[in-house]
């Protein structure tokens, strides 16, 4: 059993962390890092609440420590876990910026400490059916991927610290993660990147709205998109191929659910009504044939599970830290290329 300390309690820790450690077997939640509040402790009464990293340290059993703090913390918290001899999973973004990243990096391996990110969006089971499909080459050669993470949210939230212009705010850091690391996962390292990353609501000092291009061999291209002004969201995954195309308009069930503290007792968290498949299209002799495919049978538990393993040494580490500096590589390209309206070699 390896014994799991948590630090932070909001959205993040209580939603997207917490439950998804609790029900993945070989983990247990032994500890809660809550500055204030009894939240995790009413939600939680088996697991023993702590005030102050120091004291969440001083538990000796804990092995693993999930940081799912502001973005800005994220640097600090996982260099003193990591120099306590504590592995470490970092909830996305890794850092504020890549020299941060590559800083954690070396001292993980210096330390000889397993360090990783929570990239847990690539366990949707659209986002695995869409591997699938382009794994078989259903639609021949890939000429465009997109993916879109869209919201509706005219006002802004007070207090909301992703709202402010402290480091790593913003929707290019809250989101571009996501998006990033679903091209990177079926499509390797672009060969450069254009970005548009703006604001577009009133009042709004963060970015809110962000365009991203990765291009790459033979006219291939990714487009990666989000905006919170969205009120009739954009299809979640497009494909376009020679042979055929692929297009889900909804999101994968599994962030609501949370969300809600919705978990599903008897099959996959990312299971979908077969009216919310996406839907294949390929030719067939001088007509085109349409399908729904099905979402695959997977969720978030299987990042912990693929974590739980890697500390076992029963499996490879999906996200390594060589991974994640690539996804912040990406981000501050991404920045640059909005800043200088041009478009950026890797």
């Amino acid at each position: 059993m390896i014994e799991v300390g948590l630090i932070g309690f909001g959205l993040a820790g209580r939603a997207f962390h917490a439950p998804v450690i609790r029900a993945v077997p070989g983990l247990h939640l032994a500890a809660i890092l809550q500055r204030s509040g009894s939240e995790a402790a009413e939600k939680y009464p088996d697991v023993r609440i702590a005030r102050t990293l120091d004291e969440l340290l001083a538990i000796r059993e804990i092995r693993l420590i999930v940081i799912a703090t502001p973005n800005e913390t994220h640097y600090p918290f996982a260099r003193q876990c990591l120099e306590a001899g504590r592995d470490v999973v970092v909830d996305k973004p890794f850092t504020v910026t890549l020299e941060e990243a590559a800083s954690l990096v070396q001292i993980a391996k210096n330390a000889g400490r397993l360090l990783t990110v929570y990239q847990n969006r690539r366990y949707d089971g659209d986002f695995q059916a869409i591997r699938k499909l382009v794994a078989a080459g259903t639609l021949g050669r890939i000429v465009r991927f997109e993916t879109s993470y869209d919201r509706y949210r005219p006002q802004l939230k007070p207090g909301a610290w992703r709202e402010t212009r402290r480091p790593g705010s913003g929707i290019l850091f809250d989101i571009a993660p996501h998006l990033i690391d679903h091209a990177l996962v079926l499509f390797g390292l672009p060969e450069a990147v254009a970005a548009d990353v703006r604001i577009e609501r009133e009042g709004a000092v963060a970015d809110d709205a962000f365009d991203i291009m990765l291009h790459y061999p033979h006219g291939m291209r990714a487009v990666l998109r989000s905006s919170i002004l969205a009120a009739s969201p954009r299809p979640r995954f497009v494909l376009l191929g020679t042979q055929g195309s692929f297009v889900k308009q909804s999101f994968d069930p599994q962030e609501g659910n949370l969300r809600r503290g919705f978990i599903p007792t008897d099959k996959a968290w990312g299971a979908e009504p077969e009216e919310n498949w996406g839907v294949l299209t390929v030719l067939s002799g001088d007509t085109f044939t349409q399908q729904r495919i099905p979402s695959a049978a997977c969720d978030f538990r299987d990042y912990y599970a693929n974590v739980r393993d890697a500390l076992l040494g029963s499996a490879a580490l999906a996200v390594t830290p060589e991974y994640a500096l690539d996804v912040m590589r990406l981000l501050e390209l991404a920045r640059q290329s909005s800043e200088q309206r041009r478009t950026i070699p890797w």
